[in-house]
């Protein structure tokens, strides 16, 4: 093997087959090519960003406007991705896939990303696990149970999202720096899956996470491009949905989607990372403080605007507009499974009413509830024809809205708990956590975290008028510690890092900077 990277480790043979020859010689191109125009990219962010700490705020770009007034449509869907009524998420260990696969939904996101703790093993497995679901047959046996695992005859369609543009891969070195983990996900998905893909009569499919300008949506044109035309392809063979989960690019919608037009198929509402982002873009915003997370709902104007724009935006540009995650997960007990269900029928009814094509869940269980709205409660494959023509009223001003409710002691002690077990979870390897009836990933870990930081940022009181200080979070912090080690029990605390957790977040809690991203330096501590 002619190495054209230099690895952290010696590759065994599952890793040996994926960085064969040929594979390390289309990604060194890729990143050679790419990389520094991507560097040059997420320069651009933090000035962006540094523009927003000054007092700017997010808007419609003036010098775009033609791009959002003009006639024009992204190229014609193929006709598996007009279907995607509802889809499941989830991380890309073996077991997790085969039951997603199985699950009663149109697709399934195999999620290399916020779902996914990227230790070395973990995206070598998730590569040859998505390998072996596009071959078909594919199976696994539980080491500890010994129970059986298959995929049925009419799997959910697959689509693979890679990591955020901003995620380097530290296992991969070349030219003396770590590689974009986006090229290597998205570089390694291709070339083990493209041939078989085409023979099904399909496309390679893609979720593009956390981009926040047009700029960034051509970079990732311009690496489709170049893909194709390595490979002799046709245009559009690759296709993508993105993500708009950060701020900046609820503004940037028309733009995005034109300069992917040849390789779009829809954008997502990805709720949990947008309000995250809401956060994080105007932390130096005192007035735009969010209150608990646990109020920060769908049904609030700044949320619901950013539904129905993204709905308008997509429909007339000929894309499919999917809905955001319910992260329930199903109760055993049949009271409380009731109002979960309640629940998420009608946050699932909202989205369809504003003209949603489809949405997201997390666990299986809720699937039969959502197809009643999203199947059963449209007509036809998607609502391509709801256009919101009379919607005109959706602004700067309706999309940045302060949020209003409390901010409590028992919210801030939540937003604690919730983030040391995640973090803990995520650092042991597992990206996508049951925690206190909701499937957590670090989308919703980082909002428990920012919303405290910003709350310290400024002086903020919570309900009874205590001041949220460091001081008071160091107390909280160790005060929740000691209720979840009694949640986990003493064996499974010492045995996982929750010592390591816990530093770390009272480390980015408490920095007088934000950190932009904790899975930044928690990747420094994965293997």
């Amino acid at each position: 093997m002619n190495n054209l990277f230099n690895f952290s480790q010696p590759l065994d043979d599952d890793a040996k087959a994926l960085f064969n020859d040929d594979n390390q010689s289309f990604l060194a191109e890729l990143v050679d090519t790419f990389q520094p125009q991507l560097e040059s990219l997420l320069k651009k962010r933090q000035q962006r960003q540094a523009q927003f700490d000054q007092g700017q705020l997010p808007d419609f770009d003036p010098t775009t406007k033609d791009i959002r007034e003009e006639n024009w449509r992204i190229a014609e869907l193929p006709a598996d991705l007009k279907k995607r009524r509802l889809e499941i998420t989830g991380p890309v260990d073996r077991k997790m896939v085969i039951n997603a696969l199985n699950a009663n939904v149109d697709c399934y996101m195999a999620d290399f990303e916020d779902s996914q703790s990227p230790t070395w093993e973990g995206m070598v497995n998730g590569q040859i696990n998505l390998r072996d679901a596009n071959i078909g047959g594919m199976t696994y046996t539980d080491p500890d149970s010994g129970k059986h695992y298959e995929v049925g005859s009419d799997p959910a369609l697959l689509i693979a999202r890679v990591r955020g543009l901003h995620l380097p891969e530290k296992h991969v070195q070349r030219n003396g720096k770590p590689i974009p983990g986006a090229l290597m996900d998205f570089a390694l998905y291709f070339l083990l899956n493209y041939q078989q893909r085409l023979q099904q009569g399909s496309g390679v499919y893609y979720y593009l996470p956390k981009l926040e300008h047009s700029d960034e949506a051509k970079w990732w044109a311009d690496v489709f491009h170049f893909t194709e035309k390595k490979f002799s392809l046709k245009t559009s063979t690759i296709r993508s949905t993105i993500l708009i989960e950060t701020l900046p690019a609820v503004f940037q919608m028309h733009e995005i989607l034109h300069a992917m037009k040849d390789h779009i198929a829809a954008l997502n509402c990805g709720r949990w990372d947008y309000i995250f982002s809401y956060i994080k873009t105007l932390k130096e915003h005192p007035e735009r403080v969010l209150p608990d997370r646990q109020v920060v709902s769908m049904d609030k104007p700044f949320l619901n605007a950013y539904s129905r724009l993204l709905v308008k935006t997509c429909h007339q540009r000929g894309a499919l507009a999917m809905g955001g995650m319910a992260a329930f997960i199903p109760s055993k007990d049949p009271a409380e499974n009731e109002k979960i269900l309640a629940k998420v029928h009608a946050d699932k009814t909202m989205e369809r009413d504003n003209g949603h094509d489809g949405t997201w869940i997390a666990h299986p269980g809720l699937a039969d509830t959502v197809r009643e709205i999203f199947v059963d409660g449209i007509e036809g494959d998607n609502q391509l024809h709801v256009l919101r023509e009379n919607d005109t009223a959706i602004d700067q001003a309706l999309l940045l809205q302060p949020c209003d409710g409390e901010r409590t002691e028992a919210g801030m002690r939540t937003n604690i708990r919730v983030s040391l077990q995640y973090i803990a979870s995520w650092l042991n390897g597992k990206g996508c956590v049951p925690i206190y009836g909701l499937m957590e990933d670090a989308a919703t870990a980082e909002i428990s975290r920012t919303s405290i930081w910003q709350w310290i940022r400024h002086g903020k009181t919570l309900s009874d008028n205590t001041p949220v200080t460091k001081e008071l979070f160091r107390q909280y912090l160790q005060e929740e510690a000691d209720t979840v080690k009694n949640e986990v029990g003493e064996q499974r605390w010492n045995n996982e890092p929750f010592a390591q957790a816990l530093s770390l977040l009272e480390e980015i809690t408490t920095a007088d900077e934000l950190v932009d991203f904790l899975t930044l330096p928690g990747y420094q501590q994965l293997k």
